[in-house]
């Protein structure tokens, strides 16, 4: 592990369109040394030859093909690969602002509390971009509801001390259980005032996929059973379906000695 490098882990499926547009954004970047690891995740498209062709052309680029198995996977696969000190998970399809990662290294490098450092995002298509509303973070917050994007800075060893992202979790918002695991049992979380990541919006995002219900029941099912105890703790008991209703419906029934 090599002190002070960021490792850019950028996992690919069949997101060649937009794959040359994400490498230049972490090229741009103001802080060195960072060297981008691009998964590519069994893509049927040509997602693998433009990798490859960007390796060639920049030594920082190095490209890792496997069998298709998901982002968490491909995501993991990158983490094990990585010789800095420091991670940002990229998708194959967003971006990142320049200064994004010289900001919140500061942060990160300096302040061994911290455990994660993130920014102010927008979300856009070729033709819009908004901001991106997200909540305050708080554990309790978290408890209920995910405000950390996956492109947050963190520690390669904290994400190897909670075994990385959860790979039987294939129901979407994958990141918002990593986040539990980081954090539920402490460290610090600090958000930058800056705008430093843009998420694209596409037809065929897999946060549109998994947004129906039977997709939510199964997600909070899944959290349920693997962070009882932080749900316990945070919540008085399990994440509901109304999730900012979980609290005080889980403190109305052990008042009246029914959970």
């Amino acid at each position: 592990m090599t002190p002070g490098l960021i490792s850019i882990i950028i996992p690919c499926y069949n997101q060649g369109i937009y794959l040359k547009e994400t490498i230049q954004s972490a090229l741009a970047s103001t802080y060195r040394p960072l060297e981008i690891l691009l998964i590519n995740d069994g893509s049927t498209d040509n997602s693998l030859e433009l990798a490859q062709e960007l390796e060639t052309q920049h030594p920082e680029v190095r490209v890792i093909d496997q069998a298709n198995g998901g982002v968490t996977k491909a995501r993991n696969a990158g983490i094990a690969a990585a010789q800095g000190e420091y991670i940002l998970p990229v998708d194959g399809d967003d971006l990142i602002a320049a200064t994004y990662i010289e900001q919140g290294l500061a942060i990160l490098s300096s302040r061994p509390e911290v455990k994660v450092v993130y920014c102010q995002a927008e979300k856009f298509t070729e033709t819009t971009r908004k901001p991106w509303k997200l909540k305050p973070f708080s554990l309790q917050q978290l408890a209920k509801d995910n405000m950390i994007f996956v492109s947050a800075l963190f520690r390669k060893t904290d994400a190897l001390a909670v075994d990385g992202f959860s790979e039987d979790m294939q129901l979407g918002r994958e990141d918002w259980e990593f986040w539990i695991k980081l954090l539920k049992n402490g460290g610090e979380v600090v958000q930058l005032p800056l705008v430093g990541f843009y998420y694209r919006l596409t037809p065929n995002s897999k946060r549109k996929k998994t947004g129906g219900t039977d997709f939510k029941k199964a997600r909070i099912a899944y959290l349920n059973t693997k962070h009882a105890d932080f749900f316990e703790r945070e919540l008085n008991g399990p994440l509901r379906i109304q999730r900012s209703w979980s609290k005080p419906y889980n403190t109305l029934l052990k008042l009246f000695g029914k959970l």
